[in-house]
């Protein structure tokens, strides 16, 4: 147990000090700007208000997709049932 430990924190530790330098590293290099450009408090709502209509978009599209896939299972497993029901029961020899 004490080996794999000592595994993991040597393989884990290069790369979280790579993680912990790279955002320096980048702002550096490009003088603080980020990808899209100079941010300020128009871009930054707009990002926000974005972000207030995805994530209830995706919560209704995975609860319809959840709903859609209950239902399939719900009529696989009727008919399962109503086949057993039909099909003649097999007493004795």
């Amino acid at each position: 147990m004490m080996r794999r430990l000592r595994t993991l924190i040597l393989c884990l530790g290069p790369f979280l000090a790579l993680l912990v330098s790279a955002g320096p590293a980048l702002a550096a290099a490009t003088g603080g700007e980020g990808l899209y450009g100079p941010t300020n408090a128009i871009v930054i709502t707009n990002t926000m208000f974005v972000l207030l209509g995805l994530f209830p978009t995706i919560i209704v599209v995975f609860s319809l997709i959840q709903a859609w896939l209950d239902r399939r299972k719900h009529r696989k497993m009727d008919a399962e049932a109503a086949a057993r029901a039909a099909s003649p029961v097999k007493t004795g020899w």
